[in-house]
């Protein structure tokens, strides 16, 4: 079983438990998720099955989209509301400061990663090094916020809940970004609910859920659930070549070929037939354009 299962991650369940509930739904070793989502978030988690994990490298790029709860005028440790709670304080901000303060965060910027990340430092994992008490210095990472759109934002007592939907690079922190709002403005804030409605091409309204999965697996049309692998790329440009050049290309040499609209690197590797090959990687020498196999998806 070959393909990629967009899965709606439930609340409570690590990314890795996902991965063995469809090991043991497919019954096949080879499965991988594209991007870890917090046992308190849940989403989009697209994981790939068989052949298609060869695909994992180029889903851990991709843009992401969440719908981000933000509670203000609290501080913890983890910076979500399943930490240690550390100061509490009032919000005095007006929901146009609020509104305005957030709204600033758009664009390029650069965001310290939580202690409380999967991120290995000297080999040690942050989160096991903050669970000992240690807090080292983190290198700031850039990121960009491409948009930020305000839901709903409701006072609560001295407190202010906020919820917004976040379009991002990868690699960037919402619970992070909670809390750096929160210092902008002077009373704290942590990430109170975390849904990823968005990674890469893969979105929340086309997502299964495990109970989804189960019912198709009782039906037998598992299958009917899997995404062909070359779903995951997509954005990139495609090339069909020959029966010869295929066969060139899996013996590891390289074919000639006129540069696709779009290139940059990578490209999707069709046969002249139509199916998926290949991800394949350009290079240029001069005025010529060659190309070199690079993950192979299909047999000839």
């Amino acid at each position: 079983m070959d393909g990629i299962l967009n899965i709606h991650k439930p609340l409570g369940m690590t990314s890795f438990d996902v991965v063995a509930r469809v090991r043991r739904l497919t019954g096949t070793k080879k499965v991988g998720h594209t991007g870890t989502l917090d046992p308190d978030a849940q989403g989009v988690l697209p994981v790939c099955v068989g052949r298609a994990t060869k695909m994992i490298e180029f889903l851990m790029d991709k843009d992401k989209a969440y719908r981000v709860g933000l509670l203000l005028g609290s501080t913890t440790d983890t910076q979500d509301a399943s930490g240690t709670l550390l100061e509490e304080k009032p919000v005095e901000a007006s929901f146009e400061e609020i509104q305005r303060t957030i709204l600033s965060f758009v664009g390029r910027r650069e965001q310290i990663p939580p202690m409380y990340s999967a991120i290995k430092v000297n080999g040690q994992k942050l989160y096991e090094l903050a669970r000992q008490g240690v807090e080292i210095e983190r290198k700031p990472r850039t990121v960009h916020f491409y948009s930020i759109s305000l839901i709903h934002m409701e006072r609560k007592a001295d407190k202010v809940s906020v919820v917004m939907d976040v379009e991002c690079s990868k690699g960037t922190y919402m619970r992070t970004l909670c809390h750096d709002i929160g210092r902008a403005l002077g009373c704290g804030g942590i990430m109170e609910s975390l849904i990823r409605t968005r990674s890469g091409p893969f979105t929340l309204e086309q997502s299964y859920t495990l109970e989804d999965l189960i019912r198709l697996k009782e039906e037998n049309k598992l299958e009917t659930a899997l995404m062909a692998p070359d779903q995951a790329v997509l954005s990139l440009p495609a090339v069909k070549v020959s029966d010869r050049d295929a066969q060139r290309l899996r013996n590891g040499l390289t074919v000639k070929l006129s540069k696709p609209e779009g290139f940059k690197d990578f490209i999707r590797v069709y046969h002249e037939k139509g199916h998926f090959l290949a991800v394949g990687r350009m290079l240029e020498k001069g005025d010529t354009t060659e190309l070199k196999s690079c993950k192979w998806m299909d047999s000839l």
